[in-house]
């Protein structure tokens, strides 16, 4: 098993020693963009995986703070998202899956970016920050945590239907969904349009007196893996492995393993007919999934660049603090479909 998600320990880090700027009274107070990503787990050039092109997100590592040893509180988007977003574990916000709103059923805890539009900053969410649905009142917390409403990518709604195009050229709703842009609905991705969206904010916040704190949520390599086929010849198969670790640990309760129904009903994996609850794989589509995990980071790192250079562009990086960060991992298990 690959080592849990890191990068959270280091976001609390960084926004804690902003957050003591603001109550010193700062002259001139820093912006913030966080970007957060879904299921990202460490397969990352800067955390020494050599096989995934991660340019840009490498770039940044190398001169930021890289931590080693962090780890997410729970590995569920909502409940993570809620935990390190207002600093509180799930024991308190009472939430381990989707369904409560912290506010209503364990406390009025607040948010990171609620604490700084308190404190005078222009706060704005793009794509997915909290989880949406009921772990955030269906409103992304709003309006305690943004001072505009939240922006979601129009595309987004396509991404469980059937724009996968098949080997017999017929489309489907598929895990694996390498795409040619140009042919599907809108002519483009979730994660383009929000940074397409995330940079139009930055350019007209470039005029503001008013620090920011940008929040810009990227929703690959979370599934499915849909993504532009292009990144798919970054992965040839021949030098995707296998997970070396396909076992269902001796002695793990049955609450800490998942067969993952969601996966399951991806047609292509349905056409693999796995017994339950935990497989085996076919080792070719192992590799697949592997391979299309692995292209969709590549792909989330293009788009990580891009914000990045319109930071730069816009003369604004020299002003903005940068934090980074997954809210859980994905686990590649070869005789399974867990995530963590």
């Amino acid at each position: 098993m690959l080592p849990p998600c890191r990068g959270l320990l280091w976001l609390g880090l960084v926004l804690g020693s902003v957050c003591s700027s603001l109550e010193s009274a700062a002259p001139d107070p820093l912006n913030v963009l966080l970007i957060i990503v879904d299921d990202l787990r460490p397969s990352l050039g800067c955390y020494g995986d050599q096989l995934i092109r991660s340019p840009n997100i490498d770039q940044l590592a190398s001169h930021s703070l890289l931590f080693q040893n962090a780890f997410a509180q729970q590995a569920v988007c909502a409940p993570s998202r809620v935990s390190f977003l207002t600093g509180r574990r799930p024991d308190t916000t009472r939430l381990y899956d989707f369904n409560s709103y912290w506010r209503v059923h364990a406390g009025n805890f607040s948010t990171i970016p609620q604490y700084f539009k308190e404190n005078g900053y222009v706060t704005m969410s793009v794509g997915k920050v909290f989880h949406p649905g009921i772990s955030s009142n269906h409103s992304d917390d709003s309006p305690y945590s943004w001072s505009i409403p939240p922006y979601h990518p129009s595309s987004e709604k396509y991404e469980n239907t059937k724009t996968c195009r098949g080997p017999d050229g017929d489309l489907h709703a598929n895990l694996l969904c390498p795409v040619d842009v140009a042919d599907v609905p809108e002519g483009t991705l979730p994660d383009k349009q929000s940074t397409e969206e995330a940079i139009r904010l930055l350019e007209k916040m470039k005029t503001s007196t008013s620090p920011f704190f940008l929040a810009v949520g990227y929703h690959k390599p979370h599934i499915p893996f849909r993504y532009p086929k292009e990144f798919q010849k970054l992965y040839p198969l021949e030098n995707i492995t296998l997970a070396p670790d396909p076992q269902v640990p001796a002695g793990l309760p049955p609450v800490a393993y998942n067969p993952w129904m969601d996966i399951r009903q991806r047609e292509d994996v349905q056409a693999l007919n796995l017994s339950m609850p935990y497989g085996p794989i076919p080792v070719d589509f192992q590799r697949k999934i592997r391979q299309s995990y692995f292209a969709s980071v590549s792909y989330l790192d293009t788009q990580v660049g891009r914000l990045l250079s319109a930071l730069d562009d816009l003369q604004l990086a020299n002003s903005t603090i940068i934090a980074f960060t997954s809210d859980h991992a994905f686990i590649h298990k070869n005789q399974d479909l867990e995530t963590t």
